[in-house]
């Protein structure tokens, strides 16, 4: 499921913003993007996000602003050393000019920025001030799930309207009653040669064992139970993705047995019609959580 929620707030020296953002997905991806610093949280934030969320790819961008941020301007011994022994070992092989000392200072990661520290106490209320921000963001981002949600619910229960409809028409077509598949047979007979006679009682047994093979009672009778099913997980509310996706899948193999036992062609084109209407279910049932 998509929803999308923010978060802000601040104490005394710094600031911050936690964006979060859910899209849909299988199963449950974290993604967290936390400002330098700050990867401590990560454990902490996780748990956070798996306590209220079970399903869905999840991302959460965290971004800290200091006050006096950037003051200090430091050199960085290591980086610089680096560089001038590689100015070293290049001095003389390669025709070039010496470098000036305000180009070796802009090289990347000579010079750096550093924020002026903050009271041990301070970092401590910030970082519980930020876990506070996520958790009222992930609050706010259940909420917009959840909205989601009622609107995906009503499009599952057409859907399931739908099947049901279908499953009526299956049930009610004369093509599988035994009677049907009797006068069938005996137009068949009849089509092939006047002269062949075969006994009623042949015919009737024959007839018989055709109606076996196209029997689709337990499959309607499965559709009608799953669909039971899917109203009940629907109205339950909560995290009923993973069973609703598992359902669809039964919803799907038995309209493929439906099929397959089809004995007319009204019948297979029902069978159709209610596998393109669970494809829909499924593909609707992927969006929740």
């Amino acid at each position: 499921m998509t929803g999308y929620a923010r978060a802000a707030g601040a104490v005394s020296g710094a600031s911050f913003a936690c964006e979060v953002r859910s899209v849909n997905g299988r199963g449950l991806d974290i993604r967290l993007r936390l400002a330098p610093g700050f990867d401590a949280l990560e454990s902490d934030i996780r748990q956070l996000v798996g306590k209220m969320i079970s399903r869905g790819s999840v991302t959460l961008n965290l971004s800290v602003e200091r006050e006096g941020a950037g003051g200090d301007l430091l050199v960085n011994r290591q980086a610089l050393a680096t560089v001038l022994a590689a100015i070293d070992e290049l001095s003389g092989r390669i025709p070039a000019a010496p470098p000036s000392l305000d180009g070796i200072l802009g090289l990347k990661g000579v010079l750096e920025q550093r924020d002026r520290p903050m009271s041990s106490d301070a970092e401590e209320a910030l970082a519980a001030a930020i876990l506070d921000g996520v958790s009222q963001a992930l609050v706010d981002l259940v909420l917009a799930r959840r909205h989601e949600g009622s609107q995906i619910a009503a499009i599952l229960r057409e859907r399931l309207d739908e099947i049901e409809t279908l499953v009526q028409r299956a049930e009610a077509h004369p093509a599988r009653s035994r009677e049907t598949i009797l006068a069938k047979l005996r137009q068949q007979v009849a089509d092939l040669s006047a002269d062949i006679t075969i006994p009623e009682e042949r015919l009737a047994q024959e007839a018989l064992l055709l109606a076996t093979k196209a029997d689709i009672r337990e499959e309607l009778d499965r559709l009608t139970a799953h669909i039971a099913t899917a109203r009940q997980l629907i109205a339950s509310g909560g995290a009923v993705g993973r069973r609703l996706d598992f359902l669809a899948q039964e919803f799907n193999r038995e309209a493929n047995t439906l099929c397959s036992k089809s004995n007319a062609v009204e019948l297979t084109a029902i069978g159709l019609d209610l596998k393109a209407a669970i494809d829909q279910l499924r593909e609707q049932v992927q969006n929740i959580e």
